[in-house]
């Protein structure tokens, strides 16, 4: 394993503390929809309310959907973090932070009750995911070069 590690450029640890930090994130995801959960008295298995589950059905999807949108972009962002990283560590480090904090005020925005919220700065990841899908793109070429 200590070969591995060695091939790894030293600023790698940044993507892995990236990571670290999105996964804080989604810990911070997580107990929000569980408040809301008690909050507007939506329970276990139901992924979305209704009417018929509460009256505040609305206020506790956005929280839900805040919740769910991050974790469906996940795998995404995780995998061009790692493989990205290995070639261009300090730029997908940069574009992984913005990409986590900007999916805070995403989460934070849509949680308010208003899906518009999410969108001011939390717009702002689709730009980090791009950023990051045009850094593996230059590393696969990179690699075909070589």
């Amino acid at each position: 394993m200590s070969g591995i590690v060695e091939l790894l450029p030293k600023e790698y640890g940044y993507i892995l503390l990236n990571l670290v930090a999105y996964c804080f994130l989604n810990i911070y995801m997580q107990i929000q929809v569980g408040r809301a959960r008690k909050k507007y008295r939506v329970s276990y298995p139901t992924l979305y309310a209704t009417e018929a589950d509460t009256k505040d059905f609305k206020l506790f999807n956005c929280v839900q959907r805040g919740h769910q949108n991050s974790l469906e972009t996940l795998p995404i962002f995780f995998v061009l973090m790692v493989v990205g990283g290995l070639k261009h560590p300090l730029i997908c480090s940069g574009l992984g932070l913005g990409y986590t904090v900007s999916r805070f005020f995403y989460f934070t925005g849509y949680s308010s009750g208003d899906p518009k919220g999410r969108l001011p700065i939390g717009g702002l990841n689709s730009i980090a995911i791009i950023g990051l899908i045009l850094v593996n793109l230059t590393f696969g070429v990179s690699l075909l070069k070589a």
